[in-house]
């Protein structure tokens, strides 16, 4: 038997009909999507529609379709690599108390698709993008309304030195640490810590440009 490749995922457009033996049935890619992904607040669905949120700052093209075994979130004018991690106060379930606001940062094992092989276990992107959920109103919440989000914006490498924990990050540790950016100033700040990230690599001779 031949070697099985890589299957590279083409875009749709949802108007795709569901078929028997050639014949389509009365069911649309459209119809899954709707019943799979339109509860937006469950942890799942909202930690990539975080990652959309990012992608429509930065002017990304959707066409390019999100890749699911990627070391990073999305890529940024060819080059800036960008990870997002998305927290929220209300969850879809019945909740006795606001969840606590706290964001991953472990490091992390990319696995090459092609070769089958992990590298080594280290933070892949340029920066991250912490989006957080403020809204605490469950009659009104809605993440469709970036007036709901806060996004805190920090160049990797002062996460590689954040003493406390190279595993996760609290909301009042970022708070310490920058200051919360609206929706319409995301993508200035994404180049301003990609610049950050830059300098600093200069300095210590850190090679950014070698993460994957």
């Amino acid at each position: 038997m031949n070697e099985l490749k890589e299957i590279k995922a083409t875009f749709k457009s949802g108007k795709e009909f569901l078929t028997d033996n050639g014949l389509n049935i009365q069911y649309q890619l459209l119809d899954f999507w709707r019943w799979s992904v339109s509860d937006i607040l469950s942890n799942a669905t909202r930690g990539r529609f975080a990652e959309f949120i990012v992608g429509t700052a930065i002017d990304f093209n959707p066409e390019d379709i999100r890749d699911e075994w990627n070391a990073y979130d999305l890529l940024m004018d060819g080059k800036i690599k960008i990870e997002v991690k998305s927290a929220a106060y209300i969850q879809c379930w019945n909740q006795k108390q606001y969840s606590p606001i706290s964001f991953s940062i472990k490091s992390a094992k990319y696995w090459d698709p092609v070769t089958n092989i992990e590298d080594e276990s280290k933070r892949h992107a340029d920066l991250y993008v912490f989006c957080h959920l403020k809204h605490k109103d469950q009659n009104t919440i809605d993440p469709l309304k970036m007036e709901q989000w806060d996004f805190y914006v920090l160049p990797t490498f002062r996460l590689d030195n954040y003493k406390r924990s190279q595993s996760s990050i609290t909301l009042k540790s970022l708070q310490n640490m920058t200051n919360a950016k609206e929706y319409c100033a995301l993508k200035e700040e994404i180049l301003q810590a990609y610049n950050e990230q830059i300098e600093i690599s200069m300095v210590t001779g850190l090679n950014v440009f070698n993460r994957r």
